[in-house]
């Protein structure tokens, strides 16, 4: 026997194997009767049960296995064809009826009486004896067993639970039919207690009156909130016109502003594209400006005939023209630099368009010279006048002075150097005549704004005084009351009126390319 809960092994109680009918009926009938064939014939209208748990029934019992055991009471073992199948036992029926004890003469047949092979008939009866005796051990052991599996199909079949079940289980079963048996009783009080307020709640004639008339008070507002979301209903839907004329408004102007900013952006393109253009317009013609000054700034004059000083020295691109004892500076310095001023006197002149009266400077380095023009039988104003005057018949006289000088004095006389003197005088009366030109003649000057005429001032005077031979305070000839300190004096002042005729030039030049400049850009 095994468990139908946990199918653990049992040991039947020593009390099942020698049941008698009347404990048999007694067990039978402690599990009370079976329920009806017919349910409809209930003496209540309504089932025992509720219709969802029969439903829950239903589909558990589709869905269940088969059990151990059925609950169904089968029919004897040893049913013989011969015999008649016993009643099914009720509550009243006797449980001795469950097994038939056979007699000797049934168990045994009559033909193994006899013995087989001439065997004596003593030692057939003590066979048989022996094998009747293991026979009714077998068959009693059998029909124990038997009795106890139909009592256990009996009981199972008359209850909810399969039988037999172990200690460990009927504790743990007796436990849940306890909590079972707790929440029916819970489930019955909470229905008293409903029934009780269900009919303690019955309202009178009074309160069903004035329900009625709540009743028909509600029904009327609901009329007139109906009548009103009707009309709310009619006013959504005008709204909802309006909002779609709205809205296919601004759909339009959305479109209408696409176009707008498509316009916007597209001028802003092509303004910014202007403004770069005249952007790098205005950088070029900033740049051009710029440079266009620069260049006017430049002075050729002042890089090729850079004139300054070296302490008591006047120079001329770094040939110092003078001399003194110390430091002594020699004569081929001196004629180089006496060349370098006689190209720039000649350079000025000619960039003036001035011709000098009566004398012709003539460029050669260190040997540079002055030729002295006269004519005949004239004075000295009429040579000047007849130095213009190429029609004349008469040949001019011309003197070659030299502005150079060897520098060997022989047995220590000055007037060796009456050539070198009279070269110097000769400069001296070019410079002066170039500086009465300039005196006479209105100095352009360049305009503050840009691209416009220049203006005139009057003409302007040289710094030192030429007169003859000296220039300033300081005579420019080496004789025998001369020294080198005067002389050298005087070369610093030529000097520097030939820087002034320097400065003079650069700036009618500046004026005359600012002049050709505005009248280009007209």
């Amino acid at each position: 026997m095994y468990c139908q809960k946990c199918r653990t092994p049992l040991k039947l109680d020593g009390s099942l194997e020698s049941l008698n009918p009347a404990a048999f009926d007694l067990l039978i009938g402690s599990t009370g009767k079976s329920l009806p064939e017919n349910a409809n014939n209930l003496p209540s209208g309504r089932t025992s049960y509720p219709q969802d748990r029969r439903a829950l029934y239903d589909r558990v019992s589709q869905q269940a296995t088969s059990p151990v055991y059925r609950r169904t009471i089968p029919a004897p073992r040893n049913g013989v064809a011969s015999q008649a199948t016993p009643p099914a036992l009720g509550r009243g029926d006797s449980g001795g009826m469950s097994f038939v004890m056979l007699t000797e003469s049934q168990v045994v047949p009559h033909h193994a009486v006899h013995g087989v092979n001439g065997e004596s008939p003593r030692g057939k009866r003590q066979a048989n004896t022996e094998r009747y005796g293991r026979d009714v051990e077998e068959g009693s052991f059998t029909d124990q067993v038997e009795r106890t599996n139909r009592l256990f199909e009996i009981i199972s079949a008359r209850s909810d639970i399969d039988h037999p079940i172990c200690a460990e289980c009927t504790d743990m079963l007796v436990e849940g039919l306890q909590k079972r048996l707790l929440t029916a009783t819970k489930e019955r009080d909470a229905y008293i207690s409903f029934l009780k307020s269900l009919n303690a709640s019955v309202p009178s004639v009074e309160e069903v009156e004035t329900a009625e008339n709540s009743l028909k008070a509600a029904l009327e507002a609901e009329e007139a909130a109906f009548q009103e979301l009707l009309a709310l209903e009619k006013e959504n839907a005008t709204l909802d016109e309006e909002i779609a004329a709205l809205e296919e408004e601004s759909r339009q102007l959305d479109l209408e502003e696409e176009k707008f900013w498509r316009d916007r952006n597209s001028f802003a393109l092509t303004l910014s594209e202007f403004q770069n253009e005249r952007d790098a317009l205005n950088m070029r013609y900033d740049h051009d400006s710029r440079q266009l000054e620069r260049l006017q700034r430049t002075n050729v004059y002042n890089d090729a005939f850079c004139i300054g000083h070296d302490g008591y020295f006047g120079t001329i691109n770094g040939l110092r023209l003078g001399r003194l004892a110390n430091p002594s500076v020699d004569w081929a310095e001196i004629n180089a630099a006496w060349g370098q001023t006689a190209l720039l006197l000649a350079t000025i002149a000619e960039r003036l368009g001035f011709q000098f009266r009566g004398y012709k400077i003539i460029p050669m380095g260190s040997t540079s010279r002055i030729e002295k023009i006269e004519y005949p039988q004239q004075s000295s104003s009429q040579s000047a006048a007849a130095s213009r005057d190429h029609t004349a018949s008469a040949a001019p006289k011309v003197t070659m002075l030299d502005l150079f000088s060897s520098g060997d004095l022989p047995l220590n006389l000055p007037w060796i150097h009456r050539r070198f003197d009279a070269g110097m005088v000769a400069f001296l009366e070019c410079l002066r005549q170039l500086g009465e030109y300039v005196e006479t003649t209105p100095a352009p000057l360049p305009s503050p704004r840009r691209g416009h005429t220049t203006v005139t001032a009057p003409g302007l005077r040289l710094p030192y005084e030429i007169k003859r031979d000296k220039i300033g305070d300081a005579s420019i000839k080496l004789g025998f009351n001369q020294n080198d300190e005067t002389w050298t004096r005087a070369c610093k002042y030529t000097l520097t009126c030939c820087k002034f005729l320097l400065a003079h030039a650069s700036n009618v030049a500046s004026a005359a390319s600012s002049s050709s400049a505005a009248a280009a850009t007209r």
